[in-house]
């Protein structure tokens, strides 16, 4: 393999070196876009008449020999071409005026760059001063609704967690699914972390220049293994040559809850627990159990009467940023440096989130064939966690106690069981704490040399030190610490990951009308992840909080880790005569997370543009100043399991303390990657003279070989083994539609839409098997071929018996007959938590100084499975307080109700069933942001260049059906592909409201 691409290489060099007359001296410079005063790469630089040519950088710098009677033509997709006299002139700079301004926009691919108008694969787009004033911790979340088939979702408003990320659908079932993302080539870490911890959280999003999506297989395939999730692209900013400029920004906020559910008063509550044991014939039995959760108070008259929602929410929950950042250089030298303080208290009592980030960003003209440059990223992160959904210390949770319950005993003290109904979680308010730290050093350092004016050499090498530390200590009054005496555990985790890249890059335009690149190189990444933990109870005194305290060490660990990638890449683009196009792309990757027998796979792509714009009977055509035809086809992988699931292992084991091993993984082999298979079809076009510009794309992925977990003969003595066995497909259609709707002098107004369609289906499992049922009773997703991953499939609820109050099941899939008896009832598909549709609309709106950006985002079509109902919306069934509208409960023999008689202790219509499904469909005002520019004149006498007032809104509106706290959910406390959908005590999205000023010098 590695003589092939020296072969290759050593081709490259002869086949393109080149003669230079005497005649012919260097004439550089750098070529500028009209439309927005950047450099512009890309441009095709000739000189007329000859083959001799160029194509500018990503500075927009070109170099090209010529005499002084010949003349330069400046040509690019999208711009008015020029063509300069050389004359006397070395340094010959200029500016193209926009002809079609969506083919000029450049887009970042991999190991290089393009623009829209070259493009022949699927690239979504969102420039980073975009998302620099959302008030949320982590970029993930900011980019909701803004990317076409890139479907967002934060799993909850607790801060410093994951957000689920799908491009174009979910391609496995126990493998990963969440994107590669790649920061200035470096492959990220994203995951390893302890607990929920979301690693991406640690980057500063305002150092961020722009964000690249690779969705079809074209543009990812370049990325091979690992791109079958799509691929995230993120490029930091950078200096340029000019004056130094300086910007600070302050931004202030608060938060509060999207919603809050209604819960039952005192009064309320009283009346219905009553109800629920006289109904069983256990009066007795609630009253005193009233007596007892009443504490001090006396629950019939009332004077007691606590609001334990209002306990779990934090009044004071807010949003602070403050950000400096200085740029500029000269011919040689070009600089980027910035710093950072975030600071976000969450709507949920003792969680917050505080990041301090600095970035450096260098690159070096040593010469005119020779650029060096390092990007150095720093942060420290500082997160106060809090338990996974569905626990007793979780704040939410406290919904559960009954309003009868006062906060506190006569004596000041917190009330915990048996007099509160279940832990009074508050106390862990005063005698807990859960503190994550992370520091985090992403950096890189490259340099390229030009071996001729076609080919040049670029090498890279990166790092990213992933250092966590998490701190837990609970005292003796604590849920988790009372049989103790207090406990506390230390964990620590280091990830060092280290990638390089080494890759040629040759630019060559023949006879003026062929313009080919080819990319070809290797990469090699390797992350090592250690990680150690010790813990002890028996505390003398709970504010002695570290382990040096703990009377008794009970428990302890370490473990060592590691992955490796080695890869060979290549990429050739062809263009011809400005209009027709074509991209060919292949990676080659090894893996030490596959078996020996299959550790490398092959990886290829193709893909074909045509700009039917640029033909005679189009060209100049004001109506349809644009119209381009693309398709590609290709395949991606995945290869998102475990470091070791392909070999045999054992694990240790003791016997009357005599040490020994026992297998625990049965090997594999011939385990290797899932395969996407990709076809994409799209049509680019603008109208009116670009008033109207978009795209729409159909996709088809076909997934097959399946990392899948399957169930093995029992003799073999173990009960599943990681196979390439099922498949699975996604297919759907993406639009995107921007309109220039008001363009004059003193107003503007701009709409960008995106909207798309997803259908998934399991087509195959392990040969025999057609199901992979839900692992627990509490939730119903399951996986069934020709199916969408994830299915709720059980008990479909038929409502009340109107005579009796039983709750009632239906026993056939038809649902024309009933049953009150829950283990009669037929199980049927009953939902899809995989939304139907999803997109995004926004509106830029500019008046004089003023400035205006309104996003909605909406997913439609989706379940939801409120797995809390069974415990807060079972009429009755047991003590924890109810929402309100379990008064609506059956009561009278011809009450026409849907909620069933209250019966305590006996589950009248609790179980998990499609009681608690509802619909999750949303529409969201995701960002509201109105800002005012003050006039240039008045800022001179200040000495500054820009300064900028504005307020945000983040989650200001939701439009929804959901009964829940909020339909954008997914419980923290489930874990895989499978349980999608489902609310447990998940804590709502906040809503924040802030305001801050930019100020440029």
């Amino acid at each position: 393999m590695r003589k092939a691409l020296l072969f290759v290489i050593a081709l490259f060099t002869l086949a393109f070196s080149f003669e230079v007359s005497a005649q012919q001296r260097q004439i550089s410079g750098t070529i500028i876009s009209g439309e927005d005063n950047e450099p512009l790469p890309g441009v095709n630089v000739i000189v007329k008449g000859t083959t001799r040519g160029a194509i500018s950088d990503l500075d927009g710098r070109y170099a090209i020999q010529a005499d002084a009677n010949e003349t330069l033509v400046f040509s690019f997709v999208g711009f008015v071409s020029q063509e300069l006299a050389v004359g006397n002139n070395s340094i010959i700079n200029l500016t193209l005026a926009p002809d079609a301004k969506v083919l000029g926009e450049v887009v970042v691919v991999g190991y290089g760059s393009t623009t829209k108008g070259d493009l022949t694969g699927n690239v979504a787009s969102v420039k980073g001063e975009a998302l620099a004033t959302i008030p949320v911790p982590n970029f993930q979340e900011a980019l909701q609704g803004r990317m076409a088939g890139v479907f967002v979702e934060s799993s909850s408003g607790k801060l410093g967690e994951g957000v689920k990320i799908r491009v174009r659908g979910t391609t496995s079932i126990s493998g990963g699914n969440d994107p590669l993302y790649v920061i200035d080539g470096i492959p990220m870490t994203t995951s390893g972390g302890i607990g929920l911890y979301n690693p991406l959280a640690d980057i500063n999003f305002n150092d961020i220049e722009s964000f690249e999506v690779l969705k079809d297989a074209s543009s990812a395939a370049i990325y091979g293994a690992r791109g079958a999730n799509g691929v995230v692209l993120i490029t930091t900013k950078s200096g340029a040559k000019g004056k130094t400029k300086f910007n600070v920004g302050i931004q202030r906020g608060i938060s509060s809850p999207t919603r809050l559910r209604e819960f039952l008063n005192a009064q309320e509550f009283v009346e219905l627990m009553r109800e629920a044991g006289e109904n069983v014939g256990d009066l007795a039995f609630v009253e005193s159990r009233l007596d007892r959760y009443s504490g001090w108070s006396d629950w019939r008259n009332g004077e007691t009467d606590t609001d334990w929602q209002k306990q779990a929410f934090n009044p004071d929950a807010g949003t602070t940023n403050v950000n400096f950042s200085a740029s500029g250089g000269d011919e040689k030298t070009r600089f980027f440096f910035s710093g950072a303080y975030d600071d976000q208290t969450g709507i949920l009592i003792r969680n917050d989130f505080q990041r301090i980030s600095g970035r450096l960003n260098l690159d070096h003209t040593v010469s005119k064939r020779f650029t060096i440059g390092a990007n150095f990223g720093l942060s420290r992160t500082q997160n106060n966690r809090l338990s996974d959904d569905n626990q007793f210390n979780n704040p939410i949770q406290l919904v559960a106690l009954a309003p009868i319950t006062p906060i506190r005993d006569l004596n000041g003290q917190l009330y915990d069981r048996p007099t509160a109904t279940y832990y009074n979680n508050l106390i862990d308010s005063e005698n807990a704490e859960w503190l994550n730290t992370s520091f985090r050093n992403i950096s890189n350092i490259f340099g390229e040399y030009k071996l001729t004016n076609d080919l040049k050499f670029r090498s890279e090498f990166g790092v990213d030190v992933f250092n966590q530390n998490e701190e837990q200590f609970f005292g003796s009054q604590t849920n988790l610490g009372l049989s103790t005496n207090g406990f506390a555990r230390s964990r620590w985790v280091r990830v060092f990951n280290y990638n390089t890249n080494n890759y040629f890059t040759y630019n060559k335009i023949f006879a003026e009308k062929h313009n080919f690149e080819a990319v070809a190189g290797m990469s090699f990444q390797k992350s090592d992840r250690y990680f150690t933990f010790v813990e002890g109870q028996e505390f003398p005194l709970d504010q002695l909080r570290t382990l040096a305290s703990a009377a008794e060490i009970t428990g302890g660990e370490s473990s060592i880790t590691n992955f490796t990638f080695l890869s060979y890449f290549s990429r050739i683009n062809y263009k011809y005569a400005n209009k027709y196009l074509a991209t060919l792309s292949a990676r080659i990757d090894g893996s030490s997370r596959f078996g020996e027998n299959s550790r490398y796979g092959f990886f290829p792509a193709a893909s074909l543009g045509w700009i039917v714009s640029e033909e005679g009977f189009l060209k100049g055509n004001d109506k349809l100043s644009l119209l381009k035809v693309r398709g590609s086809y290709g395949l991606t992988g995945n290869a998102e399991i475990g470091n070791f699931d392909h070999l045999g292992l054992f694990g240790t084991s003791s016997y009357a303390l005599i040490p020994g091993l026992r297998p625990t993984q049965i090997p594999n082999p011939n385990l290797t990657w899932e395969k996407t298979a990709q076809l994409n079809f799209g049509v680019e076009f603008a109208l009116f003279n670009d008033r109207i510009t978009g795209e729409l794309d159909y996709y088809n992925k076909n997934t097959t070989d399946l990392l899948l977990n399957v169930p093995v003969p029992a003799t073999t003595g173990f009960n599943v083994q990681r196979q390439n066995i099922g498949r699975m497909v996604n297919y759907g259609f993406e639009i995107v539609l921007n309109s220039v709707n008001v363009s004059k002098q003193n107003f503007s107004w701009n709409t960008s839409v995106n909207f798309a369609r997803n259908i998934n289906e399991v087509k195959e499992l392990a040969p025999g098997q057609t199901s992979i049922p839900s692992s627990s009773s509490r939730f119903l997703n399951a996986v069934f071929v020709g199916q969408p991953i994830g299915v709720f499939y059980g008990p479909a609820y038929a409502g009340v018996d109107p005579q009796n109050g039983d709750a009632l099941y239906y026993t056939n899939a038809d649902r024309t007959e009933t049953t009150s008896s829950f283990n009669d009832a037929e199980r049927t598909f009953v939902g899809d938590p995989n939304p139907k549709f999803f997109g995004g609309i926004t509106n830029n709106i500019k008046f004089k100084n003023f400035d205006l950006s309104i996003l909605f985002q909406g997913v439609f079509g989706n379940d939801i499975y409120d797995g809390g109902g069974g415990f807060f919306a079972a009429n009755g069934d047991w003590f924890d307080n109810s929402t309100r509208d379990q008064m609506g409960r059956w009561q009278n023999p011809g009450d026409l109700t849907n909620i069933p008689q209250a019966r305590l202790g006996e589950c009248n219509g609790c179980n998990a069933s499609s009681r608690y499904l509802s619909d999750g469909s949303y529409l969201r005002l995701r960002t509201l942001t109105l800002g005012y520019s003050i006039p240039s004149d008045q800022l001179t006498k200040f000495k500054l260049s820009s300064a900028r007032i504005f307020f945000t809104g983040q989650n200001l509106l939701t439009f929804t059906n959901y009964r829940g706290w909020d339909p954008e959910v997914s419980t923290d406390g489930l874990s895989g592909n499978i349980f999608q959908g489902n609310d447990f005590y998940s804590a709502p999205q906040a809503k924040t409201f802030s305001l801050g000023i930019n100020v440029g010098f």
